[in-house]
């Protein structure tokens, strides 16, 4: 009874080796603040896959562009514009082979309930407001686009002085979680994860695609990373049916 027993554990153990890779990996990899909490859910997802391990180093775009370009030790990148990615491969930093747009993001005003105005929308109109965040519209691409939003409007004469300019649009976020900013542009990935500090708290616009270029989101594999396999496997991983559910649970759509 116990040599059936030991054979059933040693059986056991050779199953469970394996199910696992014949090395555990690890890649490190810079990702747009945008994309924090969906990146880290999908990468969670693949360590458990593949017991391969991923380094996130969020940021701005703009940040870790300048970064890249002054050799940061990144393997792969993945930006909340296509701009960047692609200025890296004209500089030699980036492989063209290994360039894809992983996700497109989609841009929301999110309002405190003030003054009896229910509609984020009317707060920025009527200007019953202190602050506005958005991202620093030099370094990142929400930022940009949200810019381009408010002068559509044409509204940035009368918004212009109650600007508040994060890092990033995770930074912009801070300031609308904490209050500091009664009104902000963010990522709509930023009001529906179940878990932010904003879910279901006041209300939110998604703002209409037309108003601004698209938001799609890069990556590219890097030239430092070209011979890492696990960087490679985790692009790769990037594209399945499970990490755009991912995306899409999140508020990201998939590529056009």
């Amino acid at each position: 009874m116990r040599f059936q027993q030991w054979k059933f554990a040693i059986f056991a153990i050779v199953i469970s080796m394996l199910s696992l890779p014949l090395y555990a990996g690890s890649t490190t990899i810079a990702v747009a603040a945008n994309f924090t909490k969906t990146m880290e859910i999908i990468g969670a997802l693949y360590t458990q896959q593949t017991g391969h391990q991923v380094k996130f180093a969020f940021g701005s775009t703009g940040k870790l562009y300048a970064q890249i370009i002054n050799g940061a030790p990144f393997d792969a990148f993945f930006s909340a514009d296509e701009l960047r990615p692609l200025e890296l491969i004209k500089h030699g930093l980036a492989e063209k082979q290994h360039y894809f747009i992983y996700a497109q993001g989609q841009m929301v005003l999110f309002g405190h309930l003030n003054q009896g105005l229910h509609k984020p929308l009317d707060q920025l109109k009527k200007g019953q407001f202190r602050h506005l965040a958005i991202a620093n519209p030099k370094i990142a691409p929400y930022g940009e686009q949200a810019l381009s939003v408010i002068k559509s409007l044409q509204l940035y004469p009368a918004v212009k002085s109650k600007l508040v300019l994060g890092e990033s649009v995770g930074q912009a976020f801070q300031y609308v979680a904490t209050e500091n900013a009664e009104l902000g542009f963010l990522a709509y990935s930023q009001v529906v994860d179940p878990q932010s500090p904003l879910y279901k708290k006041g209300r939110y616009w998604l703002v209409p695609a037309h108003l601004y270029k698209p938001l799609n989101q890069g990556a590219v594999l890097l030239t430092k990373g070209q011979k890492n396999e696990v960087t490679k496997s985790f692009m790769t991983f990037m594209k399945s049916p499970q990490a755009i559910a991912i995306m899409q649970k999140y508020g990201y759509l998939s590529p056009q």
